[in-house]
């Protein structure tokens, strides 16, 4: 509780030292102060020319006067009702506000004024910003991207806000960024739901049937802190929903319905709140920052984005075998992440509680920040995100007191859209798990083709694993033998519009899962098979 009360202490201090109304103030630019385009105030001094005639005989004379009228018309600051005949506006100075002698051809607009041209009756400006520091950043967190346009930006950095995660993990910087959007005073509002009600049924002699929901609903607030940005962010589940249980998937393993047996061949339902987090982020150069991240709960540095947020799967309900070796970390009741963007790359340590939820879906947990995870993340192009991870969690399953874990991961990433308007996304990950001097490997790949409405998905896994088979003195902390199984999945969800950023999916999926011979005692055969039918809604 300690660790938890001071970083809310922190972030508290944190917004303290940094009003909003530090955020707003800007001096209107030079060239722009409406008060001194007023040419009325010259009329007494242009109605003087006419008793010049002689020199209106002389054509050379009238050029100038022609000129101007033709070639300065007006700037898009200056009011219609102010214009006035070329007689009168051949003696006005503009040099009181420009500093610089009227030519006879009208100069273009200053470069000092970085407003120059903008029609400030239809604009208000934006806070001020340094120049080459999260440049286009503005209070709506909407800016320039590298690739043109106008793109939202990360709340830890100055790049394209597809490339964050679940957590503070890195995707391809082109992954699709959606989500409903509104703002509030200086906060930008986002939020976008994924929910599904799902049928399962696996097959064999340890197979079982179920309907359930699962899903996942997100909400985020964001708003400028200084030079820097603070981000809120919440996740929920309908998970608990589902029964202490979860749902039948064969192979899976990990966690406990009744806080004394291990969950075999099923999936284990996450918590209701999968995050509480926040996070500040602080330029240190034109492309650079440093950032904190704390949640309660939160993601800690390790691994892959959450596999409901990788865009090469999310589209399917049914979790991965390989969940506990690259990706459940992902609800930690207690994290706390530093690290450092510098362009393309990013480094970052995490002190988190490494203890897994326990089978009490509804409540918040608290715990000590005991574990520490490592992680390394580098996105060469816009369409590739790879990272490399690095956990030691200390005391991280309920059933197995005092046995530590290490923990490596890696992955890679890829996401590209064509131009018949499809789009692939693509992962390749692999986990490791050391226990008590025993290491199990994990791999996974996965990928999605979406065109039009039509989302086609599929995955490939393989793990090592010793929880298949329970033994006596299980509770002692050890497992029996180790088992090489497989898994391929492949499926499809076509979605209705209902309405904008709202539509409504009719999907399903055939898993073949692959077990040696060892096994076949206990499934009844080789390659038994898994089946899902479902619908979802999906807003954002």
């Amino acid at each position: 509780m300690k660790s938890q009360y001071l970083l809310a202490c922190g972030l508290i201090g944190l917004l303290a030292a940094h009003p909003a109304s530090a955020q707003m103030s800007m001096p209107m630019p030079m060239g722009h102060d409406m008060s001194t385009h007023a040419p009325a105030k010259k009329k007494p001094v242009a109605k003087k020319k006419p008793a010049a005639k002689p020199v209106a005989k002389k054509p050379a004379a009238k050029k100038p006067v022609v000129t101007k009228k033709a070639a300065a018309p007006a700037p898009a600051h200056h009011h219609p009702a102010a214009a006035t005949p070329a007689a009168e506006l051949a003696p006005v100075d503009h040099s009181a506000h420009m500093d610089m002698p009227m030519p006879v051809t009208p100069a273009a607009p200053t470069p000092a004024d970085p407003h120059a041209g903008h029609d400030m009756g239809a604009m208000t400006p934006p806070p001020a910003q340094p120049a080459g520091v999260h440049a286009g950043h503005d209070m709506t967190g909407m800016g320039t991207g590298e690739h043109g346009g106008h793109a939202m930006t990360g709340a830890l950095g100055t790049y394209p806000a597809g490339r964050e995660s679940s957590g503070t993990a890195w995707a391809p910087d082109s992954t699709e960024h959606r989500g409903l959007m509104a703002m509030s005073g200086d906060w930008m509002l986002m939020g976008h739901a994924d929910l599904f009600l799902v049928h399962s049924k696996q097959g064999s002699r340890r197979g079982d049937g179920k309907t359930f929901p699962a899903g996942m609903v997100m909400g985020m607030a964001r708003r400028p802190v200084g030079q820097g940005t603070l981000q809120l962010r919440a996740g929920f589940s309908p998970d608990p929903l589902m029964g202490k249980r979860g749902y039948p998937l064969l192979l899976a393993s990990g966690e406990t319905a009744n806080g004394r047996d291990r969950l075999i061949d099923r999936q284990h339902p996450h918590d209701f709140v999968m995050e509480l987090s926040a996070s500040l982020s602080q330029p240190i150069g034109p492309k650079s920052s440093v950032f904190l991240y704390g949640g309660l709960p939160g993601e800690p540095a390790f691994g892959p984005g959450a596999f409901m947020h990788r865009e090469s799967i999310m589209d399917s309900p049914e979790a991965p075998i390989t969940h506990h070796w690259l990706d459940s970390q992902h609800i930690s009741f207690g994290v706390v992440t530093g690290g450092v963007v510098l362009d393309r790359v990013k480094f970052e340590v995490s002190r988190f509680n490494g203890r897994e939820p326990d089978q009490k879906r509804w409540n918040i947990e608290t715990g000590p920040l005991d574990s520490t995870a490592l992680r390394a993340s580098w996105n060469p192009t816009q369409d590739i995100a790879l990272q490399l991870s690095w956990a030691d969690l200390k005391d991280p399953e309920q059933l197995e007191p005092g046995v530590d874990q290490k923990r490596w991961s890696a992955s890679g990433m890829w996401a590209h859209s064509f131009g018949d308007g499809s789009r692939v996304a693509t992962t390749l990950a692999w986990g490791r798990r050391t226990v008590e001097g025993h290491s199990y490997d994990a791999f996974a790949a996965e990928a999605s083709l979406k065109k039009g409405l039509w989302t086609l998905f599929g995955r490939g896994e393989l793990t090592e694993n010793n929880e298949l088979v329970p033994v006596a003195d299980e509770e002692e902390g050890h497992h029996g033998e180790a088992f090489r199984v497989g898994k391929i999945s492949a499926g499809a969800i076509r979605d209705f519009a209902v309405a904008e950023q709202v539509k409504l999916g009719v999907g399903g999926l055939l898993s073949v899962n692959f077990v040696p011979d060892g096994l076949k005692p206990e499934y009844g055969k080789s390659n038994p098979l898994g089946a899902m039918a479902f619908i979802r809604l999906k807003v954002g």
